[in-house]
C-alpha cells in the first residue's frame, strides 16, 4: 500500500463510526462501474416484481419476522 494510503488509513481511523461508515459506503460505490445493460435489466426485473406484488401473485412476510429470522440466524 502506498505511503499516502497508509497515512489516510491512520487519519481516517480517528473518524467517528458514522463518518467511517459513510466514507466506506462512498468508497465501495466508487468501485462500481455502471453498466447500462445491467441497469436496464434491473429496471425490468423491478417492474416485474412490482407487478407480482400488485397482482397478489407475490406474498411477502412482515418485516418483524424477517428481522427476527435474521437475528436468530446470525446471532
Amino acid at each position: 500500500m502506498s505511503e499516502t494510503a497508509e497515512r489516510l488509513k491512520s487519519e481516517l481511523s480517528q473518524l467517528l463510526p458514522k463518518e467511517r461508515a459513510e466514507l466506506a459506503h462512498f468508497l465501495l460505490h466508487s468501485l462500481d462501474e455502471a453498466d447500462p445493460d445491467v441497469e436496464a435489466a434491473w429496471d425490468v426485473e423491478l417492474e416485474r416484481r412490482i407487478q407480482e406484488i400488485q397482482s397478489g401473485d407475490a406474498v411477502g412476510e412482515p418485516v418483524e419476522k424477517v428481522f427476527a429470522d435474521l437475528r436468530k440466524k446470525y446471532s
